[in-house]
């Protein structure tokens, strides 16, 4: 069982949250969200909000703050292989109602299809706000180029 080893990301401006599933292995190496090299999640992000991509923790919590989103995943535990979703077992949700509770959140966005099936499973009925699945922006999601990911997180984030 691997523990999650990243705090959420928000404050009381925050108003979309971005749910994950659980962090890569690099992710975890570097303590904090989406730090696989190919992993296009602060890419896409920085597409949608028009800015430069952020490099830093601190910059990608900046970048996080500034533009109102909160960021975390479903999973607070978990037996994974490597960085594989589908290798997920014996999941312990985690509890996101302190962050609905003390901030603006109004809009849930999952990151790809296991972070919404997850989410649907152990959160939605808890904190009652349907989440809107984004195709997911791991380099194992070949099926969508960066660039219509980019289009289509867009037009989810920015409507």
């Amino acid at each position: 069982m691997i523990d999650h080893p990243i705090n959420p990301v928000y404050d009381s401006e925050s108003k979309i949250l971005i749910l994950g599933s659980f962090p890569s292995v690099k992710s975890r190496e570097q303590g904090f969200f989406y730090g696989h090299v190919q992993n296009r999640f602060w890419s896409v992000l920085a597409f949608v909000f028009e800015c430069e991509v952020p490099r830093t923790i601190e910059e990608k919590t900046a970048f996080l703050l500034e533009n109102h989103i909160a960021l975390w995943d479903v999973i607070k535990s978990c037996d994974i292989t490597g960085s594989s979703d589908s290798s997920i077992k014996n999941v312990v949700p985690n509890d996101i109602s302190f962050i609905i509770d003390n901030s603006k959140v109004n809009k849930i966005f999952t990151n790809g299809k296991k972070a919404d099936m997850l989410y649907q499973k152990y959160i939605e009925s808890s904190v009652k706000i349907k989440a809107i699945c984004l195709p997911s922006t791991s380099p194992a999601n070949a099926a969508w180029s960066t660039e219509n990911l980019c289009e289509y997180w867009k037009s989810k984030l920015k409507d």
